[in-house]
């Protein structure tokens, strides 16, 4: 298991002679159905009601109240379209308005209590959310997970667009390519998720994450001065080492999609509640919105460094 939104048996591959352990699954065994079948006395009001039903259009999630794609798929853009209002509410709060027009190191209009509320109740709430999502799915805790990681974003965006103009619409642009592109592959079928590349993905992500804490505590001791650590300071070959890192942790945060986008089949294959899809969205939006960070972070080294 690779994204924790999806620490759910509902996203889990079920053995087929066990009873699936999530709340709402699909109960009974298809033997059981085939014997009722058998005893019972088919008459020609049943058949006309049958074929009543072969006829009609078919079910969606809602009149299912089963987890499908295309239900997770708007459920995940009514957290973007949260996510994005937040934003342009952090990013204005930020600046004490739309100007970017402030130096950020002189001008105390820069208000980074977005950024720190966003980032902090972002986290609690993701971490609630995984851990109840067991017993119970939230969607108003993932709603606001989506409108304090849409203040981190928009506080965090403004502040490196007033020191590298124009940096917000690369990595965004950046960021919607790369989701676009593995979606893209993903659907034709010419990237999967495998045991083998996900075992890589796990101990790469435990390597990034000791690095990352690394490089906190060395900018909060003092022994680098770099405001981006040792990824701003460390040079190979003339190449920040944040920038190629930065390359590695998009390409994990791109398999991390993929790992999304295959759990939330696992999931409509399970028969899932339809309330799971916003387990799926959530999952999804914690991908998307670590991608963006790092794409952000990149741009900004490599800029800074120029």
């Amino acid at each position: 298991m690779s994204n924790f939104a999806f620490n759910n048996p509902a996203f889990q591959q079920q053995d087929p002679r066990n009873v699936a352990t999530y709340p709402g699954a699909p109960q009974g065994a298809q033997g059981a159905q085939a014997a009722s079948f058998q005893h019972a006395s088919i008459d020609a009001a049943t058949n006309a009601q049958l074929e009543g039903m072969y006829a009609a259009p078919p079910a969606g999630a809602i009149e299912t109240d089963r987890m499908s794609v295309e239900d997770t798929v708007w459920k995940t853009a009514g957290l973007f379209g949260i996510l994005v209002v937040a934003a342009v509410v952090g990013w204005v709060v930020t600046l004490g308005g739309l100007s970017t027009r402030i130096d950020p190191y002189a001008d105390s209009t820069i208000n980074m209590l977005p950024w720190i509320v966003g980032a902090l109740g972002g986290f609690v709430l993701a971490l609630v959310i995984t851990f109840t999502s067991r017993k119970k799915v939230r969607p108003a805790l993932i709603f606001a997970y989506a409108a304090f990681e849409g203040l981190f974003i928009g506080g965090i965006s403004a502040f490196f667009e007033v020191l590298y103009p124009g940096i917000v619409f690369q990595a965004t642009l950046a960021t919607l390519s790369v989701v676009g592109v593995t979606l893209a592959l993903f659907a034709s079928g010419k990237i999967r998720a495998s045991k083998r590349a996900t075992k890589i993905f796990m101990i790469a992500m435990v390597g990034y994450l000791v690095f990352s804490l690394l490089n906190v505590v060395l900018m909060w001791t003092g022994v680098t001065d770099n405001p981006f650590g040792l990824r701003g300071q460390i040079e190979i070959m003339g190449i920040p080492l944040g920038a190629i890192i930065g390359v590695l942790v998009v390409l994990m945060a791109a398999y991390s999609l993929v790992l999304d986008f295959d759990q939330i089949q696992q999931g409509v294959r399970n028969g899932a509640p339809r309330k799971y899809g916003w387990l799926g969205a959530f999952g999804i939006m914690v991908t998307v919105v670590w991608l963006y960070v790092e794409i952000l972070r990149i741009i900004a080294i490599v800029r800074g460094n120029n």
